[in-house]
């Protein structure tokens, strides 16, 4: 079944466009961004508006097989080709023939085998291991990467040539992080398809609390963990055990107030404050304005991003100045793209230091 590509946010709205007309080109496509972003899925659906969707969707992740098996899988073997080979086997390309080849995971593709695959990209021609006959395949091929491909041809890991007969159409998929306005929308649809997944566990889907406190979790593995985190869900029908198991910093579901305020004011001042909590409310609210004016300017959500944003700079300034302001190696190490390292070098002015 093809999974549909969920949301409302301008980069998911651009790619869907982008789809609707690359699909009836056969153009070569790659696909970037983290893992867990649905790069599979924008493949699916690349495949199901093109001509070719009568025809074979063949996927195969070039990092998850040894380079000899890879070979192998991609362009099948005689029988006897190699010690184990009983029987001739078809490869993916041919299997493949009319259809589309999905090359998952392309970055990792090792150089040995980069040359072979520029060859059938130019040529639509390929040899079975332990043979001597051509065979002619038309395959549409779509690939996909968390790399960073330019680096990799700095590094001379990637070859540039190929890096070009891929790269024809580009679809690059932001973070979830970076398109918050998606998470109800994916939410909806995963609880919808796991409800016919998991009938005796229905689960309950998020108030609005709880769905603001998900749209504020940074998901370092994307819809991918989101998708997880639904499923666990609708087995143990408790949002709190789900933020309990989040990794990293996650937001806290609030216990109620013992009794409650029921209506009443609330006779919190100022001078309520221990100095360790003045010192870091003062960091984000004028503590010398008057009461009422200061119960307006505490918005939990507001002081919440202000700390957050804070952190964020703070650090990632630190971690480019240790690297000597590599905004590449910057990147790597705090786990984020370089696209995204830029925006918010851009947005908390981080500049290297004018020399």
């Amino acid at each position: 079944m093809n999974t549909p590509l969920i949301g409302i946010s301008k980069s998911i709205l651009k790619i869907k466009e982008l789809i609707n007309h690359v699909a009836k080109t056969c153009l070569n496509v790659l696909i970037t961004g983290e893992t867990g972003v649905g790069k599979e899925v924008v493949a699916q659906n690349l495949y199901a508006e093109s001509a070719r969707s009568s025809k074979n969707f063949v996927k195969i992740n070039c990092a998850a097989l040894p380079e000899t098996l890879l070979e192998s899988e991609l362009y099948g073997y005689e029988k006897g080709a190699f010690t184990g080979a009983h029987k001739k086997r078809p490869g993916k390309f041919l299997t493949a023939d009319k259809g589309i080849l999905f090359l998952d995971e392309i970055g990792d593709m090792p150089m040995s085998l980069q040359s072979k695959m520029l060859h059938v990209l130019q040529s639509g021609e390929f040899s079975p291991l332990g043979s001597d006959q051509e065979f002619k395949t038309d395959v549409w091929i779509i690939a996909a990467t968390n790399h960073n491909l330019e680096e990799s041809m700095k590094k001379k890991t990637f070859r540039e040539d190929l890096f070009y007969r891929l790269n024809i159409i580009k679809i690059d998929i932001p973070p979830l992080r970076e398109r918050k306005e998606d998470i109800s929308s994916l939410i909806e649809y995963y609880f919808r398809l796991y409800q016919s997944e998991y009938p005796d566990n229905k689960g309950s889907k998020p108030d609005s609390d709880i769905l603001s406190k998900l749209c504020n979790y940074p998901w370092p593995g994307n819809v991918r963990q989101l998708q997880n985190c639904i499923k666990k869900q609708m087995i143990l029908n408790s949002w709190e055990k789900v933020f309990e198991e989040l990794p990293g910093e996650y937001p806290e579901i609030p216990s109620p107030i013992p009794g409650g305020n029921q209506g009443r004011t609330s006779s919190f001042t100022k001078k309520d404050l221990s100095n360790d909590r003045r010192d870091i409310i003062s960091e984000f609210v004028d503590l010398s304005t008057s009461s009422d004016k200061l119960f307006e300017d505490i918005s939990l959500k507001k002081i919440k991003k202000m700390a957050s944003d804070k952190v964020e700079k703070k650090v990632i300034a630190f971690v480019l100045e240790k690297v000597g302001w590599n905004r590449s190696r910057a990147a790597k190490i705090l786990k984020i793209s370089y696209k995204t390292l830029l925006y918010k070098m851009n947005e908390f002015k981080v500049h290297p230091p004018i020399k």
